[in-house]
């Protein structure tokens, strides 16, 4: 019957195919743009390389071992954290260029167009980590524990990523404006780099141990050195989540779905206003 509204199955295969098209859109948008796909992926490479012998010549390994093996958890937690960055300019540009108006006119599902971001987003981590996993292998780093647990780990940056892009979405759209959200790029490095994932947290001033231990990118590198059998596992006295960090990545994951995809479709409902 006309007139009805739509069952929620067909809702949803509705918003899934209009947001396998828009990752379409975002990826050939990318094919259009080389400069900013080759960038991405030359950039954790370069992390590798200068975070890898500029810090390894100074910093001391808890338990001893080899500081690329310690370090490059810590750079794939980085690359991670990168999704907010990367869809938050993607969002901003577009709504700044009124192509968030054009497509809300659009007969199209609501959830498609962060939807579409998303899923992009979720493809290029993948590339960018493989290049970081080739690069890493070239200096000496590998994983000890086994396909299972290596293939774990890397699952818990893809759920993570995911998880933070939706931030990235609804940052974007409530920014508006794409020289902002450049401009906001560089005050998102020192939450990575106030973590575990360049130096151990040990050493920190109580008050900033703290808020390292607590970062969710402490988590996340806590889990991969775990997960990869590579140096800097924490033991003894230490805060919840590095103590248990895969069951903190899984929960930082889903407390960030839970409050940024609502606010991100809201956002984008009411034009990021």
């Amino acid at each position: 019957m006309t007139g009805l509204a739509p069952s929620p199955g067909r809702r949803l295969r509705w918003t899934f195919t209009d947001g396998l098209t828009l990752v379409g859109r975002e990826l050939g948008r990318l094919r259009h743009d080389p400069g900013e796909l080759v960038a991405a992926l030359i950039f954790p490479a370069v992390m590798v390389v200068l975070f890898g012998y500029v810090f390894g010549s100074a910093v001391q390994v808890p338990d001893g071992g080899d500081y690329r093996e310690y370090l490059m958890p810590g750079l794939f937690a980085m690359v991670t954290f990168s999704a907010v960055m990367g869809v938050m300019t993607r969002m901003a540009t577009d709504a700044s260029r009124g192509v968030m108006d054009r497509f809300r006119s659009m007969p199209m599902a609501r959830l498609a167009v962060p939807f579409g971001q998303t899923g992009a987003d979720s493809l290029i981590g993948l590339l960018m980590l493989a290049v970081m996993v080739g690069a890493g292998l070239l200096v000496g780093w590998q994983p000890h524990r086994g396909p299972v647990p290596t293939a774990q780990a890397f699952l818990l940056m893809i759920v993570l990523r995911y998880a933070l892009s939706w931030v990235g979405v609804y940052v974007g759209l409530a920014v508006r404006n794409e020289r902002v959200a450049d401009a906001m790029v560089p005050l998102f490095l020192p939450f990575t780099m106030l973590s575990n994932a360049f130096v151990p947290t040990g050493g920190m001033p109580g008050w900033l141990r703290f808020l390292a231990d607590w970062n969710p990118v402490s988590a996340l590198t806590a889990a991969c050195r775990e997960l990869f059998g590579n140096p800097g596992v924490t033991s003894g006295d230490v805060a919840w989540p590095l103590a248990h960090p895969v069951a903190a990545v899984l929960l930082w994951s889903a407390a960030l779905l839970v409050v940024f995809v609502p606010l991100s479709v809201r956002a984008y409902r009411r034009g990021g206003r």
